[in-house]
C-alpha cells in the first residue's frame, strides 16, 4: 500500500512512519506534508527515499527544499495540499493534519478515489454529512485512527447488532483533578502536562477542556451512525480502557490497552484486516487495577455542544470548531484565561450564522466569519485578564 501522510512532522505523523518502517512489506511511503518543521524531511528521506511528493506550509522553504532536492516535486501552502494528493500515485492519504485545515484534504482524498485513514478530527466535525456525502457518492472508504473510535470500530465489527450504546473513555485531562473554580487561574504550562498522552499542543488543551471529547462524540454520530442520546462518555484515569460499547443483552464489550497510538494507527493502514481483541465485562468492576468515575456535565459543560452539533447539524460544527480553534490558541500565547475558551465557543454557537444544509462554500464561509467574531470576544476577553 502506497502512503501520503499528512502532517509527517507532528505526533500521529512520526508514529505512523514507525508502523510504515516496522510493515515494510505492506507500506511505502510516496509522499508527505510537513508545516514549518522542515528540519525532518532530510530524515524521512534518508529512510524512505521513494518518496517524491512534498509539501511544505512556506512558499520559500519549499523552493528552497526543491532546489536541494531536484528529483522531488514540491509543494507549498494549504493549495499545496490538494496538489499532493492529486499528484502522487498514493493509495492511501493518511490525514494527520490538526484543526480546520485538514477538511479539503479529506474531501480531495475521497474525490480522488484514495482510501482515507483520518486522524483530523476536523473534518467531521466541521463536515461530517458532507464527507459521508462524499463516501457514498464516490464508493470511498474511510478509517479512523482516534485510538477511541478505533475501539468502537472494534467491537461493532465484533457484533453490531447487540449495541445499546457507544461508551467514550476520557482521561479528563491536565486539570481532571482540579475544581470549576480552581480552574480560574491555570496557565498553558500546567494544562500541555497531560496525565497519560503525549500529544500535540492544541490536542492537549483541547483534551483539558474536554473539547476533544466533545469533538469525539459528534465524530461517533457521523461514523457510526449513531444519535447524541446514543453515544456516552466515563471518565478512566489510566486510559487502559480505550472505549466501550453497552450490549442489548447485557454487559459491555471494550478494548484494553497500553495507551500507545501505534495500535490504533495500525488497524487504520491494515484496514482493519488484521487480528484484534476485544473484552467482555459485566461492569467496569471487574477491571480490576482501572478506576472509573461517573461523567460530571456541571464540572465539564462543553460536552452539551456536542449535543448541538449533532442534533442541529448544519454549520454548528463549523462554528464549534473555528471558535475552539481561534480561542485554545489564544489562550496557548497567554491572550486569554483557560476558562474563557468554552465562553468563547458558547457564545459563537449562539450568535453566529447558522446554516442548516450548508455546501462547501457555506462552511468556508462561516468558517471566516466565526473566526473574526472569535477574535473580537478574544480581545474582549483579553482585557479582563
Amino acid at each position: 500500500m502506497k502512503i501520503c501522510l499528512l502532517g509527517a512532522s507532528g505526533s500521529i505523523g512520526s508514529q505512523t512512519i514507525d508502523v510504515i518502517n516496522k510493515n515494510p512489506k505492506d507500506f511505502s511511503l510516496v509522499a508527505f506534508s510537513v508545516g514549518n518543521r522542515t528540519r525532518c524531511i532530510s530524515y524521512i528521506l534518508r529512510q524512505h527515499p521513494e518518496v517524491k511528493h512534498i509539501c511544505i506550509a512556506n512558499r520559500l522553504k519549499a523552493k528552497e527544499y526543491s532546489k536541494k532536492y531536484p528529483n522531488i516535486t514540491f509543494y507549498s501552502e494549504e493549495t499545496g495540499l490538494l496538489e499532493l494528493i492529486r499528484n502522487s500515485n498514493a493509495e492511501m492519504v493518511v490525514n494527520a493534519l490538526v484543526g480546520f485545515v485538514g477538511l479539503l484534504p479529506s474531501i480531495e482524498s475521497i474525490k480522488c478515489h484514495k482510501k482515507l485513514a483520518l486522524a483530523n478530527k476536523e473534518s467531521l466535525v466541521v463536515g461530517g454529512d458532507l464527507i459521508n456525502s462524499l463516501l457514498k457518492e464516490y464508493k470511498g472508504e474511510l478509517y479512523p485512527i482516534d485510538s477511541e473510535h478505533s475501539a468502537l470500530w472494534k467491537c461493532l465489527k465484533v457484533d453490531s447488532s447487540d449495541v445499546n450504546k457507544l461508551i467514550l473513555t476520557a482521561s479528563g485531562g491536565s486539570f481532571r483533578k482540579l475544581s470549576r473554580e480552581e480552574l480560574n487561574n491555570v496557565t498553558p504550562e500546567e494544562a500541555l502536562n497531560h496525565p497519560t498522552w503525549k500529544m500535540g499542543n492544541k490536542i492537549t488543551i483541547d483534551s483539558a477542556t474536554m473539547v476533544n471529547k466533545c469533538f469525539e462524540i459528534i465524530e461517533a454520530g457521523y461514523l457510526f451512525n449513531y444519535p447524541y442520546s446514543k453515544v456516552g462518555v466515563t471518565l478512566h484515569d489510566e486510559s487502559y480502557l480505550h472505549s466501550y460499547v453497552s450490549l442489548s443483552s447485557g454487559g459491555y464489550r471494550g478494548e484494553i490497552s497500553k495507551p500507545d497510538m501505534r495500535n490504533p494507527i495500525k488497524f487504520a493502514l491494515y484496514q482493519g484486516n488484521i487480528p484484534f481483541k476485544t473484552s467482555f465485562f459485566k461492569s467496569l468492576d471487574d477491571l480490576k487495577g482501572l478506576h472509573f468515575h461517573d461523567f460530571d456535565m456541571k464540572r465539564f459543560p462543553v460536552i452539551k455542544f456536542a449535543e448541538t452539533v449533532l442534533n442541529k447539524k448544519g454549520t454548528m460544527g463549523t462554528i464549534l470548531n473555528r471558535s475552539n480553534e481561534e480561542a485554545v490558541y489564544a489562550f496557548l500565547n497567554h491572550k486569554i484565561k483557560f476558562l474563557d475558551i468554552e465562553r468563547i465557543i458558547e457564545l459563537s454557537l449562539k450568535n453566529m450564522k447558522y446554516i442548516a444544509n450548508p455546501s462547501l462554500e457555506d462552511i468556508l464561509l462561516v468558517d471566516r466569519l466565526t473566526k473574526e467574531y472569535s477574535q473580537k470576544l478574544i480581545l474582549e476577553f483579553g482585557g479582563n485578564k
